[in-house]
């Protein structure tokens, strides 16, 4: 019964959604930290590692605020999948760089390494893309997090 008078204040479950799958990636990092030692290029597993927890974190404050995002369903949509699309693309393909060693888009974390030109292309483009994910989710949420109207300040115990 409670499950039915949360579904009826927030008629979309992406809220949920984000928690359930923040908590996941948040587990998903945790594990890759378990494996950074045998990637070929340890010091981009610890960035996996590091990204997966980071942007696991995002995703569920994402789901804690997302009743409170003033957007429209089909921004509410693209903002939903867009966050899992560049969280996601985040963690798997600092990992994906991380096994195969490459360097190409990453030399700070890779120097000297390089993978083959279809694991070099791969591993460009979630990066590349997810980054442009990032920002337009980022923006959205800005959007959907503005004032629906001037509410004046209230003082305190007031």
């Amino acid at each position: 019964m409670e499950s039915n008078s949360l579904r009826a204040a927030n008629p979309t479950p992406y809220g949920d959604r984000l928690l359930r799958l923040g908590v996941l990636l948040f587990l998903l990092g945790l594990l890759t930290g378990f494996a950074v030692p045998a990637l070929t290029n340890p010091r981009m597993g610890l960035t996996s590692h590091l990204e997966g927890l980071m942007n696991g974190m995002f995703l569920v404050l994402l789901g804690l605020v997302w009743s409170r995002l003033a957007l429209s369903p089909r921004s509410m949509a693209a903002t939903f999948w867009i966050a899992l699309y560049g969280t996601f693309a985040n963690w798997a393909g600092t990992l994906l760089a991380a096994a195969w060693g490459t360097g190409r888009t990453t030399p700070l974390a890779a120097p000297g390494r390089s993978g083959t030109p279809v694991q070099e292309g791969v591993v460009d483009f979630l990066l590349i893309s997810l980054s442009l994910a990032m920002v337009a989710v980022s923006c959205l949420v800005l959007w959907g997090l503005r004032s629906r109207r001037e509410e004046p300040v209230r003082p305190i115990g007031a």
